[in-house]
C-alpha cells in the first residue's frame, strides 16, 4: 500500500483533485500495481523473443502537400491572453 502523502503528491503534480475516498482507494490500487510489477520482474525472459505482429502492414502515408498556415494574429485571435505575439498560460513548473 502506498502512503497517503505519496498519492496526494502525485495527484497534486498531475493537477488532480481527489476526495478522501479516492486517496484511500488509489493508495491501495497503486500498491497493488507496484507489487504486480515486482512479481513480473521475477520472470526469466532471457530466452523469450519479443512479440511481433505477424500481419504487419505498412502504415499508409499521405502526400505531404505544403499549405499556407495561420498568421500569428489569427492563431492568437481566440486566445484568452497573449503577450508580445505569444500565448500566456499559467505556470505549471515551480520556480524552485
Amino acid at each position: 500500500m502506498i502512503d497517503r502523502e505519496t498519492v496526494t503528491k502525485v495527484a497534486q503534480l498531475s493537477k488532480l483533485k481527489l476526495t478522501e475516498e479516492e486517496v484511500e482507494l488509489f493508495s491501495k490500487q497503486l500498491g497493488d500495481i507496484l507489487n504486480f510489477i515486482k512479481k513480473l520482474e521475477e520472470l526469466d525472459t532471457e530466452n523469450i523473443l519479443p512479440f511481433y505482429e505477424l500481419n504487419q502492414q505498412e502504415t499508409p502515408m499521405r502526400n505531404d502537400i505544403p499549405q499556407e498556415g495561420l498568421s500569428n494574429e489569427e492563431a492568437l485571435s481566440n486566445a484568452p491572453q497573449s503577450e508580445k505575439g505569444f500565448f500566456v498560460v499559467p505556470r505549471v513548473v515551480s520556480a524552485e
